[in-house]
């Protein structure tokens, strides 16, 4: 379940890329399946070409519920030193990932350049990073712990002051990265 859960976590990470290429490129989704036309075709190939990483992280986290719970709870003290807030961290990264995506020239480049990104991010395990998260209300944070074990926690909870900081109700991607469940 976690390899499959992890497949589609960088799927969802990198798929952007994809969606830059097309729009760029003016591909309609008649293009791709030839009977399929219509009005508007390019505002609606564009919102479908959105909407499917859309919908993918959106069942990712409506998945997430199904992996090992986790928790970090006080025992009269804060378990956790240090708190800082992610999001704008990646955000270097993903504009590189869009710049790529519009200097491609080709469908055969796209496809080998989105297939070592994808391999990287997946080998790397920073694919729990999906800029899309944000459009559902979560943020990223890097936490140190009591023991200076640093993770990384995906939550809807704005969080700014670590004493007395619990999470219950935690969801493991990996060793160091949770999605938070308590809202």
């Amino acid at each position: 379940m976690i390899f499959l859960f992890r497949l589609l976590l960088t799927f969802n990470a990198t798929s952007l890329i994809i969606v830059v290429y097309l729009v760029k490129e003016h591909y309609l989704i008649g293009e791709f399946i030839p009977s399929f036309s219509f009005a508007y075709s390019e505002i609606i190939s564009y919102i479908v070409y959105a909407g499917i990483p859309l919908f993918l992280t959106s069942l990712s986290l409506k998945l997430s519920k199904y992996l090992d719970s986790d928790s970090i709870e006080s025992d009269g003290h804060s378990p956790i030193n240090e708190i800082e807030q992610a999001n704008n961290a990646f955000l270097p990264s993903y504009l590189g990932y869009f710049f790529v995506a519009l200097s491609v020239s080709d469908f055969t480049t796209l496809g080998f350049i989105y297939f070592v990104l994808f391999v990287f991010t997946f080998l790397s395990q920073a694919l729990y990073f999906n800029p899309l998260y944000l459009v559902f209300g979560y943020q990223f944070y890097n936490i140190t712990t009591e023991t200076n074990v640093k993770i990384f926690i995906i939550s809807k909870r704005v969080i700014k002051n670590p004493s007395n900081l619990e999470f219950v109700k935690l969801k493991r991607i990996n060793n160091f990265t949770f999605i938070d469940q308590e809202v």
